[in-house]
């Protein structure tokens, strides 16, 4: 009888007190809000062990972009495996880094891990999807399409940095004229160029100007800063500008006579790439041209066809 009464009683129905479950999960609550703070957080790394200039570079990584700042880990790791598995490509990617306009604190190896993570992400979901078409032979499709995911993520970036260019070259001639007129008014060079870099802050020609600008008032030489804008950019239109810009101040030529020159030089090959698109849009059409028209022509004939030889099966 005592057993029977101890196992009705509602001590031994519900041995653990309402209070204490109320504590563990708002401790369980507590440690997860503290987790994702401290994930997102963007307090500096400390300087013990590391270089400390790639400490400073880290934190300003963390500081603009979140994606990092909630993989660091993650990021570094795969990061340090692609030094040893990409090292050809690496370089390319640091250019099309510099050129498509991102952070600059990014470096290659951390940039394609990225890419590597956010293909990753979408395995998942390939892999469910693909089993429940295909069953367990989807696993394979679904890690083609993590593969070609990742693919699709490197060529954009490849893309983003030719259309940054493209941008860059349309809109330099008009700010290495602006930057001449202010130079024939009188102004100095630093001056026309910040004035110029005002006029197009909105620009990508403007915010790499402005990287010029910014390396000139840190007291880098002007060769030094054009040459960094085309180490950048690593681009051969914008190679040769510069290079001619470099080589008619080592001569003497003034700065307004070479600007003009080169905006004159650039509103040309503009025109020439412009004939060159033009000419071979015309190819391009060639053969949808063809299939357009026999399409029509089968449109045309088909019934005349069609109803010639219905009437010689009847007879």
């Amino acid at each position: 009888m005592m057993l029977v009464s101890l196992a009705a009683s509602p001590l031994m129905v519900n041995p653990i007190p309402p209070a204490l479950i109320s504590m563990m999960f708002g401790l369980a609550v507590f440690l997860f809000a503290w987790t994702i703070w401290r994930t997102l957080a963007t307090d500096d790394l400390t300087q013990e062990s590391e270089w400390r200039y790639d400490v400073n570079r880290i934190n300003e990584l963390r500081r603009v972009s979140p994606f990092f700042r909630t993989l660091q880990p993650l990021v570094q790791a795969f990061a340090r495996f692609n030094r040893g598995a990409f090292v050809e490509q690496l370089p390319e990617i640091g250019r099309e880094i510099q050129a498509a306009g991102l952070a600059r604190f990014w470096t290659a190896e951390e940039y394609l891990a990225r890419i590597e993570i956010q293909a990753l992400m979408l395995l998942p979901l390939y892999v469910y999807a693909s089993t429940q078409m295909m069953g367990p032979a989807g696993i394979v499709m679904a890690i083609m399409f993590t593969i070609l995911t990742g693919y699709l993520l490197r060529r954009r970036l490849r893309n983003m940095a030719r259309y940054r260019l493209v941008l860059i070259k349309r809109r330099m001639p008009f700010l290495l004229d602006l930057v001449t007129l202010l130079m024939e008014a009188g102004s100095t060079f630093l001056q026309a160029l910040k004035e110029g870099v005002d006029e197009f802050r909105e620009h990508p020609v403007g915010v790499e100007f402005g990287r010029v600008l910014g390396e000139l008032n840190m007291g880098k030489g002007r060769t030094a800063a054009l040459e960094s804008m085309r180490d950048r950019l690593h681009d051969d239109e914008i190679t040769g500008i510069v290079g001619a810009i470099i080589q008619g101040e080592q001569l003497g030529t003034p700065l307004a006579r070479i600007f003009r020159t080169q905006a004159d030089v650039l509103r040309l090959k503009r025109s020439q790439r412009a004939e060159t698109l033009a000419g071979e849009a015309a190819v391009k059409m060639l053969l949808p041209g063809i299939l357009i028209m026999a399409s029509t022509v089968l449109v045309i004939l088909g019934p005349f066809m069609l109803s010639m030889a219905t009437t010689d099966i009847m007879n």
